[in-house]
């Protein structure tokens, strides 16, 4: 009987070593490959639980955050220190990030995104949209800092611009804000291309370049995702009120 079966057996041995059982072998071991990549970006990402509320002085970044902790107004200074504390961002409070407001003075601003980048799961850059008009070439230059540094590309949060101040009558839109913003990093990014070399023979411009060579800048070309929306911290009628807040509510929870 063991003699009848060897046709059969030798059969099967050629049929595995046939390309038809290689290339399903292949395949297999690169799904597998990928799922654990999966698995490694996914437990990267989960273990990174902060929002970095970002942005110039006075642009609204400390009252925004007391808005979205109590919902309650409170009159701010300018901070010179970083403050957090961990937002519930659904009813069952099964769903929680933990919101960080760093300092906007230019002296301090990148010291503390240094400190705490490589954390961030998700940035809120905010805009005073009524004074956006004259301080855009510094906005720009501190979100260009923010966009090429190292640890923000290569773990790319989500990016939210939030458009504050809307409700003062001369805030502006933020499809204008989106627009001076990818006209003023585009040219920064030019600047800072053309720059010379160090004695070293080192780039003096930035570390990175924004966005793809031989094209005009726009958000798009980001490695993260980018969003603006329009709010207000303060609200229409100030300290009686409601902020408005809805926009960045929805984004927190898609981001959590």
């Amino acid at each position: 009987m063991a003699g009848g079966l060897e046709p059969h057996l030798e059969a099967l041995r050629r049929e595995l070593r046939g390309p038809a059982v290689l290339s399903v072998l292949i395949a297999l071991i690169a799904v597998a490959i990928t799922f654990l990549i999966w698995r490694f970006v996914q437990g990267r990402r989960s273990s990174r639980k902060a929002v970095l509320l970002l942005g110039l002085c006075d642009a609204g970044k400390t009252l925004l955050f007391a808005r979205l902790l109590s919902g309650r107004y409170r009159d701010t200074q300018t901070s010179i220190t970083d403050s957090s504390a961990v937002y519930r961002v659904s009813r069952d409070k099964s769903t929680n990030v933990t919101l960080i407001d760093l300092p906007g003075h230019e002296s301090l601003r990148l010291q503390f995104l240094e400190r705490f980048k490589a954390a961030a799961r998700a940035i809120v850059f905010v805009v005073d949209s009524v004074a956006f008009q004259r301080e855009v070439k510094d906005v720009a230059e501190f979100l260009y800092q923010v966009l090429v540094d190292s640890t923000v590309l290569r773990n790319a949060p989500a990016l939210l611009i939030a458009c504050n101040k809307q409700d003062v009558t001369m805030a502006k839109s933020a499809k204008l804000i989106q627009q001076q913003l990818e006209k003023e990093l585009n040219t920064l990014r030019v600047t800072r291309s053309a720059a010379p070399t160090s004695l070293d023979g080192s780039a003096t411009g930035g570390p990175a370049q924004l966005g793809k060579k031989g094209k005009d800048f726009d958000f798009s070309q980001l490695p993260m995702k980018v969003e603006f929306v329009e709010c207000s911290a303060r609200g229409s009628k100030g300290e009686e009120g409601e902020a408005d807040l809805e926009g960045v509510e929805k984004w927190l929870v898609k981001v959590a």
